[in-house]
């Protein structure tokens, strides 16, 4: 999803292209953070703090080698991902109930670091869109607002569904019926491609987390009370076949043959 047309001053991005594959796995992965969070925290009785510091040195770790590969690279990539999606569940639940700021001032502080990357970003390239992630500079606020977007995902979706009478179940519903709009408004509207691609971003992952409270929660939590570690392990898998069935190539972002020439 991006806003640039001109197809002559095109080089690829170190990010995938975005397709209904890329939905696909993203929410996959966002529900894999949720289950596999869990499993760390609670299941495994770590607590908040210690899996935040865990899922943390994981996702630095990732970055740096995805911002010091020469190119995309789909397990790579992914891996980041899924490392982004776990940190913002432990990192959420943490502030959340550790910290003791509720979840409307969680969803609110993170909203507000979220649009601040995104205006630096913007400030400094003149673009958010993801397929200008090109230089490590770009990578750098990319995954800065990837990780913000996904923490607050995660705030969002424990808001709703453990809020009022909405469960999870009535959350995911909510989150699922939000990215039927936004895909109306990329087919039948000319609303910028960035935007959206951002909003969709955002929403996906309280979707991930509500689906994966779901499959974990306890029966009188409105939950399907499974195990957690199986859980994410039957979800790993289907992403596992997802990148081997779904063609991942690497996104596109204009004027890399004039910088090239440059």
């Amino acid at each position: 999803m991006d806003d640039y047309t001109n197809s002559n001053l095109v080089s690829e991005s170190k990010v995938p292209e975005v397709t209904l594959g890329f939905w696909i796995i993203k929410i996959a992965a966002t529900t894999l953070g949720e289950t596999g969070g869990d499993t760390v925290t609670m299941t495994l009785n770590w607590g908040y703090l210690a899996g935040t510091c865990l899922f943390l040195a994981a996702m630095i770790v990732l970055v740096a080698a995805q911002i010091r590969a020469s190119k995309f690279h789909p397990v790579l990539y992914w891996a980041t991902i899924v490392a982004s999606t776990t940190f913002g569940t432990t990192m959420a639940d943490f502030a959340d109930r550790s910290l003791g700021i509720g979840y409307t001032g969680g969803s609110t502080l993170l909203l507000a670091c979220l649009v601040l990357v995104l205006g630096l970003w913007y400030r400094a390239e003149g673009t958010i869109s993801v397929n200008s992630v090109s230089s490590p500079r770009v990578e750098a606020f990319y995954w800065g607002a990837i990780t913000f977007s996904q923490t607050l995902g995660t705030a969002l979706g424990d808001w709703i569904a453990d809020t009022g009478d909405m469960g999870y179940r009535g959350g995911a519903l909510i989150f699922a019926a939000g990215l039927a709009v936004i895909a109306a408004l990329y087919v039948w509207t000319r609303i910028s491609r960035v935007t959206l691609f951002w909003i969709a971003f955002i929403l996906t992952r309280p979707l991930g987390a509500t689906v994966g409270d779901f499959l974990d929660k306890p029966l009188d939590h409105g939950g399907l009370a499974l195990s957690r570690p199986l859980a994410s392990a039957v979800i790993a898998a289907f992403m596992v076949v997802c990148l081997l069935l779904i063609p991942q190539r690497a996104g596109q972002h204009p004027g890399g043959h004039a910088a090239e020439r440059a």
